[in-house]
């Protein structure tokens, strides 16, 4: 299949074509010349892209990583044969870490993007914002992390100090999730985002109908659709969980799951 056809088969949008257009550019250079190379920041629903484009081109080595264990926004790295991962990660990851911070006032993850972006950066430039009390950890690529150093000095109306720091010294959110053990009459997507989310299946089969759920951060109008698992749904205004695990049958006949409900 030619570059050409490949796009057309994956590709949604023009948007989407450009971002995977650029990704096989870097692919094609990994396994053709040996050359490492890496897309910028993705989103998770950018990540599925290239996840796709990863195995319609034969599951080439590759490394998702995002500055530490779990970050939602995450680069892919396209590996040649003679690179490990613990190679890139020492002497070729592209990722940086700033700390921002400030005596006085509050900041949100919206204040900080705003502030990012009115510098005149790509949203790809920039990662996870790590956004604490008095203290945010911002992820960026090398290129632009220089940059912030010298230039982000305010966020909101509130004077921000700005300085480098190591990886190694993120203090990563904790996760808490809610275990949620129930069962389904089938895995269809409305019955099991019932469960997750404490709604009846009627009124899940509307929010999914209306647009506003996403699985495995695509949108998903379809109520039946099948889910398995590991699959992530989430709805706008209630959240995220994720399926866990499907067991067998219960007395009555009905799929036991385990879910975990993100609080």
């Amino acid at each position: 299949m030619t570059k050409t056809e490949l796009l057309n088969k994956l590709a949604r949008d023009g948007e989407e074509r450009r971002l995977l257009a650029r990704a096989m550019d870097k692919l094609e250079l990994a396994r053709n010349r040996s050359v490492p190379g890496h897309t910028g920041f993705l989103s998770p629903q950018e990540r599925v892209s290239v996840e796709n484009l990863l195995n319609a081109s034969g599951h080439p080595r590759h490394l998702f990583f995002g500055g530490f264990e779990g970050a939602e926004r995450t680069v892919c790295a396209f590996l040649p044969d003679w690179q490990e991962e613990d190679l890139w990660l020492e002497s070729d990851c592209p990722i940086r870490a700033v700390r921002c911070t400030w005596s006085n006032g509050t900041l949100s993850h919206r204040d900080f993007l705003g502030s990012i972006l009115g510098l005149g950066l790509d949203r790809e430039k920039i990662g996870d914002l790590l956004v604490g009390e008095g203290e945010c950890h911002i992820l960026a690529l090398a290129d632009v992390a220089d940059f912030l150093v010298l230039n982000l000095d305010q966020a909101g109306r509130v004077r921000l100090k700005t300085s480098a720091m190591e990886l190694a010294d993120l203090k990563p959110p904790e996760v808490k999730v809610k275990p949620i053990r129930d069962t389904v009459s089938s895995l269809r997507l409305d019955a099991v985002a019932a469960a997750g989310f404490s709604l009846s299946r009627g009124k899940a089969a509307d929010l999914i109908a209306s647009g506003r759920f996403q699985l495995n951060h695509r949108e998903c109008l379809k109520p039946d659709r099948p889910v398995g698992s590991g699959d992530v749904m989430s709805c706008r205004g209630l959240g995220k969980c994720v399926l866990k695990e499907v067991g067998g049958p219960s007395k009555k006949g009905r799929i036991m799951i385990l879910l975990e409900r993100y609080v």
